[in-house]
């Protein structure tokens, strides 16, 4: 099913994906690519396979497929998932999920729910990300739609008005399930919200009953749980800066060195927990809240099961026990884990060389310790 109004967010459809296969493998951005999925294979022999496929599902179960498997063969000690095989695999989801990687929070979700028989979905695609035709064809190639970040207020409606109205007609007639960050840009400090205005974005399309809004959309929370925290100093820094000066403003690249950092560097084991739908139960206590209660009130929904499904790991405990001086959770992990995290942030924070490194230290503990306070406070 198609639609025209949707044309400058949608993502590709199959006629477009074989021109847009002769352009990847085309890109001076390939042979490195090529060299990371297939270090065995010469890139000329990867060219051709790249340029035979004709169909997403070609791209996607083939290609990205692969990518998965070495960023998990590569980057993840362990590799896990539940709560998949409770959802009707005829059914299409929304996936609230929290945030911690650019991009590995979407696709290993995806690379999940195709290992458990189900469809892949489409994902939201930031437009500040958007940098390169090379980014921009493998993203919709792979089933990601366009997010407008910036513009002023007037923009900032109507474009959160189409992306409603386009997640709508994405879930209810393509059939197509979605994956959605909880909030905008992800989770800094360790501690996973979901941004109210994201419950707005659901039901604005279809304002005169939010309720139902919401149930047609069936929305449901996903906790992926990483034991090293995707581009840990990255954040930090940022933190670091915003409560020094009060403002952080990104350098040029800065997303895209994000993305490499994230695919490339050492997650130990990684966990992906979905949960279960909002149900009529959940939402109808809700009924006559104004509207800012009603969003704060669901978003709290969607917070307790991403937060009580969030898989805490070593260093989670490590980090916090480190933070407050104390041997709290000391059963959760082994000295050599204790000893392999310290020697990560102490490097981290020395090779940062900043002025004031107590705070800097106090932050980066942070992005690993505040979960373990999350799920206490339960």
């Amino acid at each position: 099913m198609r639609n025209e109004k949707f044309d400058d967010l949608r993502p590709y459809y199959d006629e477009e994906i074989a021109p847009a296969m002769h352009r990847i493998a085309a890109s001076e951005y390939f042979p490195k690519l090529s060299a990371f999925v297939y270090p065995d294979r010469l890139v000329e022999e990867v060219r051709r396979m790249i340029r035979n496929y004709t169909t997403i599902e070609d791209f996607q179960l083939q290609f990205m497929k692969d990518v998965n498997e070495q960023i998990i063969a590569r980057s993840i000690h362990h590799f896990s998932y539940e709560g998949i095989d409770k959802l009707d695999r005829k059914k299409s989801y929304l996936f609230v999920s929290n945030h911690r990687d650019i991009v590995l929070d979407a696709t290993l979700l995806q690379y999940a729910l195709h290992c458990s028989g189900h469809r892949t979905g489409e994902i939201t695609f930031g437009s500040n990300l958007m940098s390169s035709p090379f980014i921009i064809d493998i993203g919709k190639s792979n089933k990601m739609f366009k997010v407008i970040r910036g513009g002023s207020a007037k923009d900032f409606y109507t474009n959160s008005l189409h992306l409603s109205e386009y997640i709508r007609y994405t879930l209810l007639e393509k059939k197509e399930s979605i994956w959605i960050a909880q909030r905008n840009g992800r989770t800094k400090d360790g501690t996973d919200a979901t941004d109210q205005g994201i419950i707005k974005l659901f039901y604005m399309s279809y304002p005169e009953h939010p309720i139902q809004a919401l149930l047609d959309l069936q929305i449901v929370p996903v906790s992926i749980s990483y034991q090293w925290e995707s581009c840990d100093m990255l954040k930090a820094l940022e933190l670091y800066q915003l409560r020094r000066t009060g403002s952080y403003t990104k350098k040029p690249g800065e997303d895209l060195h994000s993305v490499l950092t994230g695919i490339i560097q050492k997650k130990g084991d990684t966990h992906i927990t979905v949960g279960r739908p909002l149900q009529e139960s959940d939402l109808m206590p809700l009924t006559g809240l104004p509207n800012n209660k009603f969003n704060k009130q669901v978003a709290g929904l969607i917070d307790m099961q991403i937060r009580a499904n969030y898989r805490l790991m070593s260093n989670n405990y490590i980090a916090h026990d480190l933070r407050s001086q104390s041997q709290t959770y000391a059963s959760h992990y082994t000295q050599a884990e204790k000893d392999s995290f310290f020697q990560h942030y102490r490097q981290a924070i020395a090779a940062a060389e900043v002025e004031d490194e107590r705070l800097l230290e106090n932050i980066f503990l942070g992005i690993y310790a505040n979960p373990v306070d999350t799920q206490m406070s339960l």
